[in-house]
């Protein structure tokens, strides 16, 4: 039960690293509360070559500058202008590769997750889709943006969990038709949500 090392997120092939972040845990804690859930979904997005990324063409504005930071940071933006969603910065500074986090399995905290969903219990599709996730979790572009993936805030951690790799779906990205041809590249990354880990 470790916080993921800076060397993990320095890796160069965020896709790779896309499917690697299945099983860790991604935790937030606030003035009383520790809330996480094992990450089961994710999508990678890998920079200025991905017409499906915030930085295709190398778009550096005010939003985007925190793709461009070493990774081991989050990068959360506002979605619509109300979904605040969480990624994970990667690689080395000045290459804005990012992991969206699409899904997790609450396992701590289950309580506050429940109260920030409105929900009375843990049930199908509570904590599928990356608006979800940053409500279960209370996370916001506000408080969350460019934070140390290692501090005291938010952080991923390693508990040893592995998940088989038959259990492991590959597929194209949701909601990304914009980017033409990039939009069916296999980037997503999920485990079944019947799967308990």
């Amino acid at each position: 039960m470790s916080k993921l090392s800076k060397d993990f997120y320095l890796q160069d092939d965020v896709v790779s690293l896309s499917k690697q972040l299945l099983g860790k845990v991604l935790f937030t804690k606030d003035e009383k509360t520790v809330t996480a859930g094992i990450i089961t979904e994710t999508e990678a997005y890998a920079g200025e070559t991905d017409k499906a990324s915030h930085a295709y063409g190398g778009r550096r504005t005010e939003r985007t500058e925190t793709m461009y930071a070493e990774g081991g940071i989050s990068y959360v933006y506002l979605c619509y202008g109300m979904y605040s969603l969480f990624n994970v910065v990667s690689n080395k500074k000045d290459i804005p590769h990012a992991v969206l986090v699409r899904a997790i399995q609450p396992i701590e905290g289950i309580k506050k997750i429940l109260e920030r969903r409105n929900s009375e219990k843990l049930k199908k599709g509570l904590t599928t889709g990356p608006g979800k996730v940053s409500m279960a979790l209370g996370i916001n572009f506000r408080s969350h943006n460019a934070q140390d993936l290692s501090g005291r805030k938010i952080w991923i951690e390693d508990q040893g969990i592995v998940i088989p790799e038959k259990l492991i779906n590959k597929g194209p990205r949701i909601g990304v038709d914009y980017a033409g041809e990039d939009a069916k590249l296999p980037y997503r990354f999920w485990v079944n949500e019947k799967e308990n880990l």
